[in-house]
């Protein structure tokens, strides 16, 4: 008797379509480890693209950024006295400012005098949205030539800050040249050429724009603004003479 073969195997399987089925999955396989190595691949180059776009949009932020460390915070402001000290008063202002030129005349010396007895830290963030004030667009460049000073020596910034308020240009006129401002700060002590350089130079122009922008994205509605311990403080006190004293006292008890 002829007996037909069904294709199976004793076990009863079928080795044709077992074949199939795993040429199938082998296909699936090498399909999927395709598509993993497409995907990784579209993966790194995109990274590769994000980072080198981010280098070269971060480059001359990264250049413009003051040394770090010390008496120059990671957020563009400049520290005096002990920074461990129990009050920490942060002085955020435009050198521009007609208000910020009459605190400091009221309070300048309050806050020198609290700084060097180590009563307090002081912490200026000098800002710029006032060039529109000055047909020469004084404010960045006043607040570009604080980099430079502080840099040098942060014992005569608050000498040079006096300094350069008393000398405050008017409102809507041409502000201080470079060169007025390089005299500022040799008058004061600033008389390391590279103080020149950095002030005519402008290094930080574009990243003062930044410490500007995130400044008043902050929530700093106005010039100065002043804070006692990280909290806000517009009263008379910052316009009187001497007034910011007792307050400064009371946050040191």
């Amino acid at each position: 008797m002829t007996t037909v073969s069904t294709g199976k195997s004793p076990s009863g399987r079928n080795p044709l379509a077992a074949a199939e089925a795993a040429d199938k999955k082998r296909k699936i396989a090498i399909q999927v480890g395709v598509a993993a190595v497409l995907v990784a691949l579209v993966a790194a180059i995109g990274i590769g693209i994000a980072v080198k776009q981010s280098d070269s949009g971060n480059s001359t932020s990264a250049a413009q950024l003051p040394a770090t460390g010390g008496a120059v915070t990671e957020t563009g402001t400049v520290v005096i006295g002990n920074p461990d000290a129990k009050v920490k008063v942060r002085v955020v202002a435009d050198l521009q400012c007609p208000a910020c030129k009459q605190f400091e005349a009221a309070n300048g010396e309050t806050l020198a005098k609290a700084a060097a007895d180590g009563t307090a830290s002081v912490e200026y963030q000098i800002i710029s949205f006032l060039d529109k004030a000055s047909t020469n667009q004084y404010s960045s460049r006043a607040a570009n030539a604080s980099f430079c000073v502080a840099k040098s020596d942060t014992t005569k910034y608050q000498s040079w800050l006096q300094t350069m308020f008393e000398k405050q240009p008017a409102e809507g006129g041409a502000g201080l040249s470079n060169d007025e401002l390089v005299q500022i700060a040799t008058d004061v002590g600033y008389t390391d050429p590279a103080v020149a350089t950095c002030i005519e130079d402008k290094p930080y122009n574009d990243y003062i724009q930044q410490v500007t922008q995130t400044t008043l994205q902050s929530g700093v509605e106005s010039t100065p603004s002043v804070y006692i311990n990280g909290r806000l403080n517009q009263t008379d006190a910052i316009f009187t003479e001497n007034g910011l004293a007792p307050v400064i006292a009371d946050a040191a008890k």
